[in-house]
């Protein structure tokens, strides 16, 4: 039986208002260090309290706090926001090297795609790990590809305008 894949589109607009119908996945990236503050995570924060209040605990309990790791915060009835843990440490400027390893970007995107598949779910985000994490989006798309989309999850990456 061959799987359909699902649909990649762009869209001009604000993540954490993921659009369309049915259950939504808003995934980002997180760092290995319990911070919380610059980014994507900003905006997520001033729409919903409860995805940074569960990634401290998360971070201070140490429990799977692991890079490749994922958590899976219900913040409505159709949205859940995933925390994935791919990036270590922080970057400072353009001249530092990524801190995100594209395998453990990978296996949090697999852990997103057992989440949405178990859930009906589509997928939301931004252009993550590309902004203060340093990778370039050419190597982040066909990781989506690869992971979601080509497993039949459709995937709505958002550009704020």
């Amino acid at each position: 039986m061959a799987i359909l894949k699902g649909l990649l589109r762009y869209r001009k607009g604000d993540a954490t208002f993921p659009q369309g119908g049915g259950h939504k996945i808003i995934m980002h990236v997180c760092n290995n260090l319990g911070g919380w503050g610059a980014g994507f995570v900003v905006a997520l924060s001033k729409r919903w309290k409860l995805p940074e209040q569960e990634y401290r605990k998360w971070f201070a309990g140490k429990q799977n706090f692991k890079l490749g790791e994922a958590q899976f915060v219900f913040v409505q009835t159709d949205v859940t926001v995933a925390n994935m843990l791919a990036q270590h440490g922080l970057r400072y400027n353009d001249d530092e090297p990524a801190v995100v390893e594209l395998k453990n970007l990978e296996a949090c995107l697999e852990k997103v795609y057992l989440h949405a598949f178990e859930n009906s779910s589509t997928v939301h985000a931004p252009r993550i790990a590309s902004g203060l994490a340093g990778l370039q989006w050419e190597q982040v798309e066909p990781l989506i590809k690869k992971h979601l989309v080509d497993k039949g999850i459709d995937v709505t990456i958002y550009d704020l305008e």
